[in-house]
């Protein structure tokens, strides 16, 4: 299913990159994702094999009557092909594809307490210099970690959390018993 959602995402991406429409239908795509995220009976009637592709086309039409037409056309085609579960999916891969093409490195940084601004700053200014890119920090704070940081950059974790070395040190502790 992800393999999927990626082929799809990238296809959308392709067409709004020619097109010259990225962030639109970056945009546009989020929105519908987010309304069908939060309407239950509109995720219902859209995943649903019990309503028709061409109802479902005609709701796509009544709920979407300003949206850009290759959103539109990306959608029925979700839908002719039943694939409109992989939505959620496809936003996401959208949002990476588009991120790269910005130079833009989602960096979500976890603690025990909230990290001051200036910290923040700094750390958001290491990991850029370091990958070239812009970074877009968002912090966390986890009480569970009891101290320490977790600091996901794109696709890799770095876990230095107290949690974690606890974790570390139960397991040798238990190899040597």
């Amino acid at each position: 299913m992800e393999e999927l959602a990626r082929v799809y995402a990238r296809s959308l991406f392709e067409v709004a990159l020619e097109q010259g429409k990225l962030d639109l239908l970056r945009e546009q795509l989020g929105q519908f994702a987010d309304a069908l995220h939060e309407q239950r009976a509109l995720t219902a009637f859209f995943f649903s094999p019990e309503f028709s592709t061409e109802e479902k086309r005609a709701a796509l039409a009544h709920l979407l009557p300003d949206a850009d037409p290759t959103l539109v056309s990306f959608l029925g085609v979700l839908i002719d092909n039943h694939r409109m579960p992989v939505i959620f999916r496809v936003r996401s891969d959208f949002d990476g594809l588009w991120d790269e093409q910005r130079h833009q490195l989602p960096v979500e940084v976890t603690s025990a307490v909230a990290l001051d601004e200036q910290t923040l700053r700094h750390l958001s200014e290491q990991i850029g210099q370091r990958t070239g890119q812009e970074v877009q920090l968002k912090a966390t704070v986890d009480p569970d970690i009891l101290g320490g940081l977790i600091l996901r950059v794109g696709n890799s974790i770095l876990d230095a959390s107290i949690r974690n070395r606890l974790e570390l040190l139960r397991k040798q502790v238990a190899r040597s018993a």
